[in-house]
């Protein structure tokens, strides 16, 4: 398998999805702007979309594809098979009874989770709404999440990877066809979220059926005697923190911008959505294909290989994760009025979404090679590293958001969730490091310092032909549009032209794994 041709088959399918999410979400600005409805909508959507992260796309897949890809590349198919029935049947009876019960405490849930909101009763009732009715999408994705686990494992990329841009349209149609039949309007992004979840799985099934691993329902107590499931579970629990230490920190940050001015949950929702572009685009594509290929190697003890995947994805990383850092922080202001200064979205939203946003950028390049770092220990099934990890950067976190939410408001939220994210990185290397599972191949300051220099040339060059502050503000969407896309395009010839400047060619970056 070409690595280099998987990331960019990954990637591509999901700038379709991220372009589809940036147009879901300046259809929610425009037509619902921030405020009451829309701090309830991201806090009913987070909620949900937070376990899915948890247990579904974190602990879940990785402790899940290691075991798996172990058994398939040992003990065959039919018992890879056998292991799949088995995991579903339970993950299916337990994310039913966890719906269920969301849905029946939702308001303890918000008053827990958003307590801010209670001194609003507008705002509480219809948040507690929205949840109830968001809440069984962890159902769904978590099954579309298993299914893509499955099919990443037998390399079958371009599906899993598709599959998020169906909520983004669900939420389209949604907003435009339908809003006007829901009391009070904005109810039908939470029915969007439904809907999505079920189109989701509805996509994953014959891509199941080609490789004929569609899972079967069996009997609870056979699954729980399978001693692959066991492990699954027994590596399941501690990863909860291991993976989602990040999202653990938005839930907090949840809690304290509530207690903040109205629209702070909203201005932080958008800035994370706009960081969740680059993000995904590389660090889950990156990781998405990585898990899968370095527990293969680690099944066959083969250290070197293991290493080297490692390498490969750290200097992937930096290379297109540290200019895309540095453009965000430029091109905020441009960013945020191009996506989500129409209709309701005013100025002063603008520039409370921008702030947000430019401390986030801080954090990028963190963000990412967490994605890329953490693989490297729950391939080799190792746990308590990046435990402890997760402890100490949590921790880090909650104090940095004691310290900064006073002086910097919500801006100071996202800034100590980017401090975090580094925090994180920086020991998950040094673990991986003091173990022997990675050793850095030669070459690195030269790569690092010729990174360095092109994004500052591409900063230089995006400050120059960037209009001024009030342009933007006054200048049509249209206008906005064709601005940003010429001011990317500049930024990404100067940076990537710097670096052929330097001697750094594409081929360097090829990579093949088994």
């Amino acid at each position: 398998m070409n690595l280099l041709r998987a990331l960019a088959t990954v990637s591509s399918l999901t700038l379709v999805s991220r372009v589809l999410g940036f147009l879901r979400d300046a259809i929610i600005a425009r037509l619902f702007g921030a405020g009451i409805a829309t701090d309830a909508f991201f806090i009913a959507f987070r909620l949900p979309n937070l376990l899915r992260r948890l247990f579904a796309e974190g602990a879940f897949s990785q402790a899940f594809v290691p075991v798996l890809a172990q058994h398939r590349e040992r003990d065959g198919e039919a018992e890879t098979r056998q292991l799949a029935d088995r995991t579903v049947t339970l993950l299916t009876l337990a994310l039913l009874l966890v719906s269920a019960l969301g849905m029946a405490i939702a308001p303890l849930v918000i008053w827990l989770t958003a307590p801010g909101f209670a001194e609003v009763p507008e705002k509480f009732n219809l948040t507690v709404a929205m949840l109830r009715v968001t809440f069984p999408y962890i159902l769904f994705i978590s099954l579309v999440s298993f299914a893509g686990s499955i099919l990443n494992t037998w390399s079958r990329f371009a599906v899993p990877a598709i599959t998020p841009s169906l909520l983004n349209l669900a939420f389209i149609a949604g907003a435009l066809l339908c809003a006007p039949y829901f009391d009070p309007p904005a109810m039908v992004l939470a029915w969007s979220v439904l809907a999505g979840g079920v189109l989701q799985l509805a996509l994953q099934i014959p891509a199941l059926l080609r490789i004929g691993m569609l899972p079967r329902l069996v009997s609870p107590r056979v699954a729980l005697a399978d001693p692959g499931v066991r492990r699954i579970l027994t590596l399941m629990a501690p990863a909860l923190l291991g993976v989602s230490v990040a999202q653990i920190s938005l839930v907090i940050n949840t809690i304290f911008a509530s207690f903040l001015e109205t629209g702070s949950v909203s201005w932080l929702y958008y800035a994370d959505r706009l960081m969740e572009f680059p993000s995904g685009l590389l660090g889950a594509a990156l990781g998405t294909i990585l898990l899968p290929s370095l527990a293969r190697e680690h099944a066959r003890q083969d250290a070197q290989a293991y290493s080297r995947l490692l390498d490969w994805g750290l200097r992937m990383t930096l290379l297109l994760a540290l200019p895309a850092a540095v453009a965000i922080a430029v091109l905020a202001l441009p960013l945020v009025a191009t996506l989500f200064h129409y209709g309701q979205f005013g100025e002063r939203d603008l520039w409370m979404t921008r702030e947000a946003l430019m401390a986030y950028s801080l954090g990028l390049v963190g963000l990412i090679l967490v994605k890329v770092l953490a693989p490297g220990f729950y391939a080799r099934q190792n746990i308590r590293t990046p435990v402890r990890i997760a402890l100490i950067t949590l921790a880090a976190t909650q104090v940095m958001n004691a310290l900064l939410v006073l002086p910097l408001r919500h801006a100071g939220l996202a800034l100590a969730i980017g401090i975090g994210a580094c925090l994180n990185a920086a020991l998950l290397y040094r673990g991986l490091r003091r173990i022997g599972a990675y050793q850095p191949e030669p070459g690195w300051l030269w790569f690092a310092l010729r990174l360095l220099l092109a994004s500052a040339l591409m900063a230089l060059a995006l400050w120059m032909v960037m209009p001024v502050a009030g342009w933007w503000l006054s200048a049509s969407g249209w206008a906005r549009g064709g601005q940003l896309c010429l001011l990317v395009l500049t930024g990404v010839a100067t940076y990537f032209a710097a670096l052929f400047a330097m001697g750094l060619r594409p081929s360097m970056f090829a990579r093949r794994a088994g």
